[in-house]
């Protein structure tokens, strides 16, 4: 079997070219069935287990489960906040292929998922984006859109002011105009798309602030308790 780390993963992808194999792979014989959610009681705040198989019924047929692990209270750990991997299986016999790195390649994956949305969603000449939330999926999320609309201006917004400041100075050296939003919903009125990658509970982006034509590209939430966006959004 074959182990592939994160950095494989970085060196073997781009963003246009997964964007692209995303949109074939969406029209594809593909078969995914609900995933498996999991509530896991912590002594802080509870954790989530996400198992989230599928198939391919084509030719090349092969079978893979990405197993995923959420503990919010990482954080004051200075730990990441998700963990995962990607388990690939031969659909001919079931023996393993390979065990893949699975945060960078779902950073990879719901970036350029996103980006692909947009793609058909976002304005042809939309140039500013709103990153809200500065955690390890938002530089994915930024580069994706760029890849698909001329992005000039990137708005950071983060609860904690230091990381949106250290993903502003990341993001600045690829030649992006990049500021630190201080008010979230002056940038939001401004902004042509909208990319929230939080784990918030609480709506984060209204609906009344949305100017026309802009597109919100909603990531964080995955449990019926979390919202980034209230119901007018």
């Amino acid at each position: 079997m074959r182990i592939v780390s994160a950095d494989d993963i970085h060196k073997a992808l781009t963003y246009r070219a997964l964007i692209d194999a995303l949109a074939e792979a969406f029209q594809s014989d593909i078969e995914v069935p609900v995933r498996h959610h999991h509530t896991v009681p912590t002594a802080g705040t509870d954790a989530t287990l996400l198992m989230m198989p599928a198939w391919t019924l084509d030719a090349d047929r092969f079978i893979g489960c990405k197993i995923v692990t959420v503990f919010p209270d990482n954080a004051k750990a200075q730990k990441p906040s998700v963990y995962g991997q990607y388990l690939l299986l031969s659909g001919e016999t079931g023996v393993a292929l390979a065990m893949m790195d699975g945060r960078a390649l779902t950073a990879w994956r719901t970036a350029c998922a996103s980006a692909l949305a947009a793609r058909y969603l976002a304005r042809e000449e939309a140039s500013h984006l709103v990153m809200v939330g500065a955690g390890a999926l938002a530089p994915h999320l930024i580069r994706a859109h760029a890849a698909v609309r001329p992005i000039k201006r990137v708005s950071v917004w983060n609860r904690t002011r230091a990381r949106a400041i250290s993903l502003g100075f990341g993001i600045a050296v690829a030649g992006i105009e990049v500021d630190i939003a201080e008010n979230l919903e002056e940038a939001v009125r401004e902004a042509d798309i909208i990319s929230c990658a939080t784990l918030s509970a609480e709506p984060l982006i209204q609906g009344a602030w949305l100017k026309k034509g802009a597109h919100l590209d909603l990531v964080g939430g995955f449990t019926p308790k979390m919202r980034e966006a209230d119901d007018q959004a």
